[in-house]
């Protein structure tokens, strides 16, 4: 069968147009074959609930779909367009003109939202359950580290003593509050474009929208037909802007444990297997895998930006810029998959070492504390301040000072027991969701 697609023209452009207009969609569309085949049965169901198809003309699609989807060699070529034409094309010769009836009552345009919505939905669990398991590790480092003393930092400046456990339940806490961006961001994308065609509905059929949806796992239909071409790179943002959260945080965690891990700190030894050597000094191990998790936010943002920026001042309806997002949203959500399994990997063979971090409590660290110490014997704070830094040798007094005796509450050094706790429920909670 002739690999032209029902749209093209004779008289078509020059290859050029082809490779300009088509790009990399060829391998995009690779990826989210599985989901156009789920969501081609789908369609064919609502189409014999329709009475456009027979359920035997149903019955058979399906059974060729299924033929399709034992497949591991599925390919979108060039010659193919996208995964769309190439399905059609291969139902149509295993089952004739019933394949060719495949794409009535829908557009590329929702049928491609349908697919990569169904792609979305997978990828923003799968970072759902990554950040999850990242926030575990941290978690079990606190746990470890209770009482191991960290110097705390304001401006790359010694500020005031903290703990490895408050340390790690920082990031956790913001993990968990990245993870709720995740879900909501996923609650967002389901949503089912399929019967909005091109934008405008399909004319006499009266499609099985909320029965396509059910089917396909979506939370709801984009009931008005405009909508769908309306949100398209508006979805795609929704998940975007919350891994860039969660990239965010995991940025921070890779820059401290890239300082602490130098030659000038030596806080933490990090694992050997994600380290790698120079080719020229023999004697190096630098910490490429975090560098590289520090710099996945940035790729990150800038397939945010595209998403930003391409639907930005275009009219109603589809406009063929709006292809691109498809591309900014598989790159940004699969770096983000790469960024988390390369923390989750790290983080376990993380070793905070003792005796560096304990060189670096220094009496300064503890000057605020001596500041209210004296409030708390009744001496007004600006006053306590300022005799706390005329009086430098008072700060050595409270450097033994055992944190669960200086600080009263949970959260704080000495106090991050209950706090953990609380945080490994609601981690729980989320992975429920």
């Amino acid at each position: 069968m002739s690999k032209k697609p029902i749209w093209f023209k004779e008289g078509a452009a020059a290859d050029w147009v082809t490779r300009f207009t088509v790009g990399d969609d060829p391998y995009w569309d690779t990826l989210l074959l599985s989901y156009d085949l789920r969501a081609s049965r789908a369609h064919a169901r609502g189409l014999a609930t329709a009475g456009v198809l027979s359920e035997d003309d149903f019955r058979t699609l399906s059974g060729a779909i299924a033929e399709l989807e034992e497949r591991d060699d599925l390919v979108v070529e060039a010659d193919d367009e996208d995964c769309h034409s190439l399905i059609e094309r291969l139902l149509t010769e295993l089952v004739g003109d019933v394949g060719r009836r495949i794409h009535t009552g829908r557009s590329r345009n929702d049928q491609v939202l349908a697919a990569l919505r169904l792609w979305m939905m997978d990828a923003l669990d799968a970072l759902t359950r990554g950040l999850g398991g990242v926030a575990n590790e941290l978690l079990a480092m606190a746990d470890a580290g209770h009482d191991q003393f960290l110097p705390g930092y304001t401006h790359m400046q010694r500020a005031m003593p903290s703990t490895v456990a408050v340390w790690a339940h920082g990031y956790a806490e913001n993990l968990l509050s990245d993870m709720r961006a995740l879900i909501h961001a996923r609650q967002q994308v389901s949503a089912s474009p399929l019967g909005s065609a091109a934008g405008y509905g399909v004319p006499y059929l009266d499609m099985a929208r909320q029965q396509v949806a059910d089917e396909l796992g979506f939370d709801r239909v984009q009931t008005s037909v405009a909508a769908v071409q309306l949100s398209r790179g508006k979805l795609e943002l929704h998940a975007v802007h919350a891994l860039v959260q969660a990239a965010m945080t995991l940025n921070r965690v890779a820059s401290d444990l890239v300082l602490y891990a130098s030659a000038e700190y030596g806080f933490v030894t990090l694992p050997r297997e994600y380290t790698t050597g120079s080719s020229i000094m023999p004697q190096k191990r630098n910490p490429d895998v975090l560098e590289l998790a520090r710099a996945a936010l940035h790729r990150i943002t800038a397939e945010m930006q595209v998403l930003i920026s391409v639907p930005s001042n275009l009219s109603s309806g589809y406009h063929r810029d709006l292809q691109l997002t498809k591309e900014a949203v598989m790159r940004a959500l699969l770096r983000g998959q790469d960024l988390v399994s390369a923390m989750q990997a790290v983080l376990p063979g993380v070793q905070f070492n003792t005796d560096r971090v304990e060189a670096a409590r220094s009496a300064d660290l503890y000057a605020t504390a001596r500041a209210l110490d004296l409030v708390r014997q009744g001496v007004p704070f600006r006053q306590a301040y300022q005799q706390t830094a005329e009086d430098p040798g008072a700060w050595e007094d409270y450097r033994t000072a055992a944190a669960s005796d200086t600080y009263q509450y949970d959260g704080a050094p000495g106090h991050t027991r209950s706090a953990g706790a609380a945080l490994r429920t609601e981690l729980e909670h989320l992975k429920a969701c």
